[in-house]
């Protein structure tokens, strides 16, 4: 059996496969399972994870868990945030406000500071740097919101991209990412060059080479890599 075609009920307080329930359980709630084939699962006791057999992994008890990414799930103890391992071990000693999914083998968190920053899967910051925000790495690039408000890319070095800072910023995709300024939203390359000049009230990233982009008169348009105007929808 493979645990990616176990899903959840429309009660979402069991599972099925193969149009069968997979075992004789329900829960007050229950979320998907995720690799190694481990699932969030809440009943009287509190929340925990089971095994594709819905036996319970570990014998502690949290106030919310969630899905495993890297072998690892963020878990809720009182007010403390961090994360386990598939054997429902601790990774580390620090507690945050929030900890986010691991992504890219480097996960987000918020310490009690309310200030953000990335951890690796042995829960060290991978840089001495904080945010006010910074969001999940993607292709090796993440968006951190400086003190001063503004929006850069950093590497998973920690390192900056280039110079230039945003209003707002997108993770890349396929190279290119959504960027604001005072103007409106356009996209740039990973240099920090925008790839046209108009801007727009919306827009979304580049899909095989077009997007989706609100202009601010409220039409809705595609155009291409170049920033021409494909087609008005």
């Amino acid at each position: 059996m493979n645990w990616k075609d176990i899903i959840v009920s429309k009660k979402n307080n069991s599972f099925k496969y193969k149009d069968a329930q997979l075992f004789d359980k329900v829960f007050d709630e229950v979320l998907k399972y995720h690799s190694p084939g481990i699932a969030p699962v809440k009943d009287g006791s509190g929340w925990y994870h089971i095994d594709v057999k819905g036996n319970e992994v570990y014998k502690e008890r949290y106030n919310r868990v969630f899905g495993y990414y890297f072998n690892r799930a963020s878990v809720i103890k009182g007010k403390n945030w961090f994360h386990i391992n598939e054997l429902g071990k601790r990774l580390y000693d620090a507690n945050y406000v929030w900890t986010g999914n691991y992504q890219e083998k480097v996960c987000s968190v918020r310490d009690f500071t309310n200030q953000y920053f990335h951890i690796d899967l042995e829960g060290k910051p991978i840089y001495e740097s904080k945010y006010r925000f910074v969001g999940d790495f993607k292709d090796g690039f993440a968006c951190v919101r400086l003190v001063s408000g503004f929006y850069k890319h950093i590497n998973l070095k920690g390192s900056f991209l280039n110079d230039k800072e945003f209003l707002d910023l997108g993770v890349f995709h396929k190279n290119y990412a959504i960027a604001k300024d005072e103007n409106g939203w356009y996209h740039i390359d990973k240099i920090g060059n925008e790839l046209y000049e108009n801007r727009y009230a919306m827009i979304e990233p580049f899909y095989n080479g077009f997007a989706v982009v609100d202009t601010v008169d409220g039409v809705k348009q595609i155009i291409n890599e170049e920033g021409v105007i494909e087609l008005t929808i």
